[in-house]
């Protein structure tokens, strides 16, 4: 094998030559100097016929000129840490062992990542695959520009350091590090003298030059801090001077990098946040990086809302004081965990699912940095034993187009115990929701979105959590979700632009997910008393029975149900959120058992009073106005003493819809052997009008019949069945599933995940009253943004009523192909039936403006 050189023979005399393996770095004082070095170590390791690849990413003129022999690969760090130093790993990978690189100057991207701490961890991973693929890498860092802790973390990793100084014309090299090799003078400083490099032997000539190198204006503080943290002392000057071109200019800077890089949500950031609101997030914030959408929408909300001058807002809006854990956290756990490797396994086709499901339980498993559970420990000091709730807010998240909705994990801790107790539990809250964004409901939705190689960095909303004490249980008095367009009437008579809430008693987890035999309050809030559905019988079942709270004596997040509540005397407005069931409580009677009052969560008087409902309206369309975009908002309510309403507004996206509603005609006096239903309401998603090549009917008495591993298998199949489909336009797929999609509570109907389900077109949900399984138009939830982001229609069925034509012989009329296209999962024909319809297929048609909905064949 060739000797491998610098390019100087004097200085491979100092260095011992370079070994393959070895990483150089170069502190430097100016980009000239480096290159005074690149140039003769590449032209020389071309002329021994080594293969040189120059990576180019800086700003700065080119080390290198483009020659035949020299391959030069433009890079873009302003796309993300992520994004670029997985090319650079791909570029490594695809260029296999014993290729020789030159990096331009590390220093240029702090002005992409604004951050030294991303710089140590893009050296951290990289630097030990060089290594391992046996290359020789050049790298370059400008003095002075980086903290002492990121020149420490690149030390421990390079196998040579070197100072190179400027000093009176001559050009000094120092090695700081040289792995594996030493002599009596190979760590004195050398000045270079055309290819000689003599080192400084006597003490004289060291101290004039390293007395005179030393910056007296720059102190040890200065060089400890990172060049995040300069950034956001320099905003600070400029909001202290009158300058208010400077101070806007500063704003759109820090957006940049604090806010994301989707460009429509960068805009309102940027017409709302104030130089002054920036620094006040920047001083609630644990590390570096993005804040991410969901604390993005929740800050820009109050801000506009508060800089409505219609309204007095102050007056309705509960301040917050959460904190902010940046997203450059997420990337420094991977790295400081030993999981950058499978991170990038992850990356590629063949990995994305495979290593994601490794790498989801190793992240649970990690520690964090020293440092890092300080700062966590000095935030739980600031809360004390109040509740707190840890949210994802990644990239990604709550964005244009992408809600990600209930796809990356949040979770409510009680807070109790011992400040260490409290730590363990708050830091297993961050393992899990970091690990959460290998689900593989998450990962299916990047996929289908074209999100897969973007980055997702998840950062962390840490909030105390909006209520007050109860006895032994905190919770919020009132809590939902509301959007500002409501494209799912379910009356002709409503105004889709009068927006609707999802309002439940309690925490709002209730009004965000599909929860056991329990429904949450449905507002239009152009009719906020009409419900979407009628009769006492109707309203005894469709009315929440439960209460999510937290319990502080057992330090939990529990379930309890409205007549513990009431039995243990909790207080808050009964009469005012409830009515009384008299004909259960008549029945409780006949039976001779002891009298008792049954109360039902109807809202009734308090949704007479019109004061709530129209000022959540103009919440929401004062949102809306500022977005110009229809919006989705979670929030809480508690009341003052004299009932002021005070709204916490927790979160707020674009909401996802499928546009302005449009006419569908729906042909008259079709044929009704040809029609398989015909329905008024209940469904989600029109205007359509669709072709439909496959049913998928799951048979509600037989799978009532399951026992409970069987049913989870059905939900299994039928996310096998998924798979097949592809490409949804190519087979359009109509599922029938018993009572409701995605419980998990089996005996309600089938625990289908979304990715399951994604690539069906339309699915509905059949009600199966003497089963209990009973579909939920779940309006504002989790579950329906899943629903509209993926465009998939929906329908709940209920044959047995007046309003709804169901042709059950026409659906056994059509042969099963499950068995022959899954033979192995034959023992399920009687309970999955797979229709391919021939001919033309069937037609599905639905219009918003006659609410009613046929599928008929074609």
């Amino acid at each position: 094998m060739k000797r491998i050189t610098t390019g100087y023979q004097g200085l491979d005399e100092i260095l011992d030559g370079l070994r393959i393996g070895d990483n150089v770095v170069w502190k430097v004082d100016s980009i000239d100097d480096y290159r005074s070095f690149v140039t003769p170590f590449a032209e020389q390791s071309l002329r021994d016929g080594r293969r040189i690849v120059y990576l180019r990413f800086g700003s700065h003129r080119p080390l290198l000129e483009p020659s035949p022999q020299l391959e030069i690969i433009e890079l873009d760090p302003r796309l993300g840490f992520e994004s670029f130093t997985t090319r650079i790993h791909a570029i490594i990978t695809e260029h296999g062992p014993q290729t020789f690189y030159v990096f331009d100057c590390l220093s240029e991207l702090l002005s992409a990542w604004a951050t030294d701490l991303m710089i140590g961890n893009f050296f951290r991973v990289t630097c030990p695959y060089l290594f391992e693929l046996d290359t020789v890498a050049y790298f370059a860092l400008i003095r002075q520009r980086h903290s002492l802790r990121t020149i420490a973390r690149i030390r421990e990793t390079t196998q040579i350091l070197l100072d190179l100084y400027n000093f009176e014309g001559d050009l000094y090299v120092h090695p700081l590090k040289v792995w594996q090799r030493r002599s009596p003078t190979m760590f004195l400083p050398h000045r270079k003298e055309g290819e000689r490099f003599l080192p400084l032997v006597d003490s004289y000539a060291a101290t004039r030059l390293f007395s005179t190198l030393a910056d007296p204006g720059t102190d040890s503080a200065h060089r400890q801090l990172d060049h995040w943290h300069h950034l956001f002392l320099q905003a600070r000057e400029v909001a202290e001077a009158p300058d208010e071109e400077a101070a806007q200019t500063m704003v759109n800077h820090l957006c940049r990098h604090l806010i994301g890089r989707e460009e429509r949500m960068l805009t309102l950031a940027r017409r709302h946040f104030s130089l002054q609101d920036l620094l006040e997030i920047k001083a609630r914030m644990i590390g570096t990086g993005f804040i991410g959408g969901k604390t993005v929408g929740m800050l820009l909300a109050r801000q506009i809302l508060h800089g409505d001058r219609r309204h007095p807002w102050r007056e309705n809006l509960e301040s917050h004081d959460s904190f902010f854990v940046g997203s450059n956290l997420y990337y420094t756990y991977l790295v400081h965990n030993g999981l950058w490797p499978l991170f990038m396994k992850q990356k590629t086709s063949e990995g994305y699912f495979v290593a994601a499901a490794e790498l989801h339980s190793r992240m649970l498993e990690g520690t964090f940095p020293e440092k890092t559970r300080e700062e966590f420990q000095k935030m739980l000091e600031y809360y004390g034993q109040y509740p707190v709730i840890v949210r994802s807010s990644s990239l990604l998240e709550d964005g244009f187009g992408n809600a990600f909705a209930g796809k990356y994990d949040s979770f409510f801790l009680a807070n109790q115990g011992t400040p260490e107790d409290r730590a363990a539990a708050f830091e297993e809250a961050v393992r899990k929701i970091f690990a959460s964004a290998m689900s593989e409901d998450a990962l299916t939705y990047r996929l289908q979105r074209g999100l897969d190689q973007k980055d997702e960095q998840m950062a962390l909303l840490v909030q105390r959590v909006s209520g007050s004490y109860r006895g032994r249980y905190y919770f919020p008095e009132l809590a939902g979700v509301g959007v500002s367009h409501n494209t799912f009437v379910w009356d002709r008579e409503m105004d889709p632009q009068a927006g609707m809430l999802r309002l439940v008693f309690g925490l709002g987890t209730r009004a965000v997910d599909r929860t056991h035999d329990d429904y949450p309050r449905i507002i239009a809030l152009d009719a906020p008393q009409k419900r979407p559905h009628s009769g006492m019988e109707d309203t005894r079942r469709f009315s929440q029975r439960d209460v999510d709270l937290i319990n502080v004596e057992s330090n939990a997040l529990e379930t309890v149900s409205l007549s513990s509540l009431v039995a243990e005397g909790i207080e808050f407005p009964l009469d005012l959120y409830t009515v009384l069931d008299h004909e259960t409580m008549r029945h409780i009677k006949d039976r001779g058992r002891k009298e008792t009052e049954v109360r039902l969560l109807t809202f009734d008087r308090f949704l007479a009073d019109p004061a709530f409902t129209s000022l959540m309206q103009r919440l929401l369309k004062t949102l809306e106005a500022a977005y110009a975009y229809p919006v989705d908002v979670e929030f809480t309510v508690n009341f003052t003493p004299d009932r002021t309403p005070k709204i916490n507004v927790v979160q707020c996206r674009p909401l996802q819809t499928k546009g302005a509603v449009q006419r569908v005609e729906i042909p008259e006096n079709i044929e009704g052997q040809r029609i398989l239903f015909d329905c008024r309401g209940n469904f989600m998603g029109g205007p359509l009008s669709q072709a439909i090549r496959r049913l998928i009917w799951v048979d509600a008495e037989e799978y009532s019949r399951l026992n409970l591993s069987d049913k989870y298998e059905v939900a299994r199949l039928i996310g096998r069945l998924n798979k097949r489909i592809g490409e949804r336009r190519e087979i359009p797929t109509l599922l029938f599933c018993p009572g409701r999609l995605g419980t998990t509570t089996p005996a309600l109907g089938v625990p289908v995940t979304f990715s399951e389900i994604s690539n069906i077109t339309a699915l509905a949900e059949v009600a199966f009253v003497s089963g209990q399984l009973m579909p939920e138009l779940s309006y504002g939830s989790h579950f329906f943004q899943d629903l509209v982001e993926a465009d998939i229609f929906y329908l709940a069925l209920f044959p047995d009523s007046r309003e709804c034509l169901f042709n059950r012989p026409l659906l056994d009329s059509l042969p099963n192909s499950l068995e022959a296209m899954m033979p192995a999962s034959s023992a399920f024909k009687k309970v999955v039936k797979v229709c391919n319809i021939p001919g033309e297929g069937l037609q599905l048609m639905a219009d918003v403006v006659s609410q009613r909905v046929v599928c008929f064949e074609g």
